[in-house]
């Protein structure tokens, strides 16, 4: 029994938006035939495999159902995270998911699930990038502030997300936490965040996040311990298709 972890399959088995999800990049090639082997070669049914977000490019239900059939067929059970791109998802009609695809997929928004004695816990998250202003040497001189007030908006709307999911386990008792988010906990301005915080504050032991795409942005936010919790990205392209162990 193990915990494993990765994010950003963008799947595209009937999405009308496949062409735009086509990358130049090598590690893309094929990915979701390389991603299906590597977790055959890793995963048990008795394991826990935690899906970061961006799971597919349809624009509702419909459209994701290949995708779907492709996630369900990976080994153990497969808890699926919100992010930027899975249109098919209202945060709203989390427990109708959940109920539509009983013993199959599991939605992480608003809830947790528990892995032996942790509870995994998450939301999709929000950072600020951009636009920023940049000098000839790429120094950053300003920002767009509209942009920036709404981004703020946003990740506090998550920030109460999250801790509706961690409330929701401390309610059972839970005191060991796993935090999942989508997007990086920090952006490139920042050290330190709401998401941060909050992960310190509950005592978490890892934050585990995706997003970041290419090797330009693979450092774009904290990786490593930092005042007692572990961070870790798990974007695909980054991990070349295999998911990270997180616990045993």
């Amino acid at each position: 029994m193990a915990l494993y972890t990765i994010g950003d399959l963008h799947l595209h088995f009937q999405s009308p938006l496949k062409a735009q999800s086509q990358r130049k990049e090598r590690v893309w090639k094929d990915h979701e035939a390389r991603f299906q082997k590597n977790c055959a070669a890793l995963l048990g049914e008795e394991d826990t495999l935690v899906l970061a977000g961006d799971h597919s490019w349809g624009r509702n239900l419909d459209e994701c159902e290949e995708d779907f059939r492709y996630l369900m067929a990976l080994p153990g059970r497969k808890i699926l995270l919100r992010g930027n791109h899975d249109m098919f998802w209202d945060a709203n009609k989390t427990e109708q998911l959940n109920a539509r695809f009983a013993g199959k997929l599991h939605f992480l928004q608003n809830n947790y699930f528990p892995y032996r004695d942790y509870a995994l816990v998450g939301t999709k998250g929000y950072t600020f990038e951009g636009p920023f202003y940049l000098d000839r040497r790429g120094r950053i001189l300003g920002w767009d502030e509209k942009a920036e007030e709404h981004a703020r908006k946003l990740v506090e709307r998550e920030l109460q997300r999250l801790r509706c999911s961690f409330e929701a386990a401390r309610a059972e008792c839970y005191r060991k936490y796993i935090v999942f988010l989508h997007y990086p906990p920090t952006s490139i301005l920042e050290e330190e965040s709401g998401f941060t915080a909050m992960a310190e504050e509950y005592g978490a032991e890892q934050l585990i996040y995706a997003h970041c795409h290419g090797e330009s942005r693979f450092h774009d936010s904290i990786e490593g311990e930092k005042n007692g919790v572990e961070y870790h990205l798990v974007s695909g392209d980054y991990r070349n298709w295999v998911p990270l162990k997180v616990l045993p």
